[in-house]
């Protein structure tokens, strides 16, 4: 059986100096109702603000938290304790020409502490299934390579 599910996110900008493209403001809110504002604005090679996030980044931590995510649950599934999970995650966009550009790789490096060391072992294994079931890596058109590392408490 399958389900749908729905998402509502509102994007609000407003800053058009009339100065053209080196005068416009990047800057703008996302908003999902009950949630705090998320402050974005475009890469700073594209004349964003640099405090601000931008979609590039937001790709790249979509992927790492469905990711981590995904295999939490996995691994809770299995009796698979995790006490600690960091993710050093990066992404690759190649700029064209025509103003075009795609991103060609995300690479997640999830560093995972298991409660029993001896479980870590199944870790390899979780976290193909999480890639492998991972709905925004699902989404994609770019390879998301995972090189994660396994420490002990």
């Amino acid at each position: 059986m399958s389900r749908q599910h729905d998402y509502q996110v509102t994007v609000r900008w407003s800053g058009d100096t009339g100065a053209g493209y080196r005068g416009y403001v990047r800057d703008h809110d996302v908003v999902v109702e009950g949630k705090p504002v998320l402050k974005g604005s475009a890469d700073p090679a594209f004349r964003g603000t640099p405090e601000r996030w931008n979609p590039e980044e937001l790709l790249v931590a979509s992927l790492s938290e469905c990711h981590m995510l995904t295999f939490l649950s996995l691994c809770a599934r299995a009796g698979v304790v995790v006490t600690d999970y960091v993710d050093a995650a990066s992404g690759v966009m190649r700029e064209e020409p025509g103003n075009s550009g795609r991103f060609t790789e995300v690479v997640l490096r999830p560093e995972v502490t298991f409660a029993d060391p001896a479980k870590a072992e199944q870790a390899e294994t979780l976290h193909k299934q999480a890639h492998d079931t991972c709905f925004i890596a699902n989404s994609v058109n770019f390879p998301v390579r995972h090189e994660p590392v396994t420490t002990s408490p």
